[in-house]
């Protein structure tokens, strides 16, 4: 197993995640995998993107204590699809577009230990009574959210009739795939999450630059969620030959 095939498991704390999920009309962005994986779609429709931030704290291998581990900010934009493995097995998951860190450290590993496409970026994060904001001059990101209880509505123009379905696409799926090309492989990485009740906010400003390029001009911001106090686990990758 090569180094970059995520070769141990990993575990972390989230202390915060903050989840906006993007409907992107399919023909945009289908182009954008590899061969092997397909669009989990709304109504055949409408495929999704995801742009999770998350504050992470004591991130290391699983057989290391905690006080080893590392603390930092995530940025992660993925697409939801679909792989079907080579015994057969429909796996739903998550396929990676671009990762971000304020980690110099995690930038480097990030590139060594997996497929993700890792790169430094500045992450600000500011709270306030029932207000969150999050900033970065290097990815063009300004996202401010409210907590709006129970009586949050869906973002103007979402295609989710209701929160309950918006959930399905907000994020972290149990599987991460990559594509490796030269042997025909998907690196396959199954996450574990405990306590994961996701709950909607009020988006009150958003603007993420990573969505200014073009297969995501027509990307309609469909939901938002948060959640913290969350353990999360990595599980060592393994490879499964595509039949493609």
């Amino acid at each position: 197993m090569a180094l970059k095939d995520h070769p141990f498991a990993v575990v972390a704390h989230f202390d915060s995640s903050l989840v906006f999920t993007y409907a992107v009309p399919v023909a945009d962005v289908a182009n954008l995998l590899p061969p092997c994986l397909e669009l989990d779609t709304l109504d055949a429709k409408w495929a999704f993107v995801a742009v999770a931030m998350v504050q992470t704290r004591q991130l290391r291998p699983a057989m290391l204590p905690s006080f080893i581990g590392s603390s930092f900010y995530l940025l992660g934009y993925r697409l939801f699809v679909r792989y079907t493995t080579a015994a057969g097995k429909r796996l739903r998951g998550l396929y990676i577009l671009r990762s971000e860190t304020d980690s110099r450290l995690m930038n480097a590993l990030g590139g060594v230990f997996t497929h993700y496409d890792y790169h430094y970026t500045d992450i600000h994060r500011e709270l306030a009574t029932g207000v969150e904001r999050i900033t970065s001059v290097r990815s063009g990101i300004d996202v401010q959210v409210a907590d709006g209880g129970q009586n949050t509505s869906l973002p103007f123009g979402s295609p989710f009739n209701d929160w309950k379905e918006a959930r399905r696409f907000a994020g972290p799926l149990p599987f991460t795939f990559s594509y490796l090309p030269a042997s025909g492989e998907v690196v396959i990485v199954q996450g574990v999450r405990e306590h994961w009740t996701p709950s909607p906010v009020q988006v009150v400003h958003s603007h993420i630059g990573f969505l200014d390029q073009a297969p995501f001009r027509n990307a309609v911001l469909a939901s938002a969620f948060s959640i913290s106090d969350i353990p999360y686990r990595w599980e060592k990758g393994y490879r499964d030959k595509w039949n493609g």
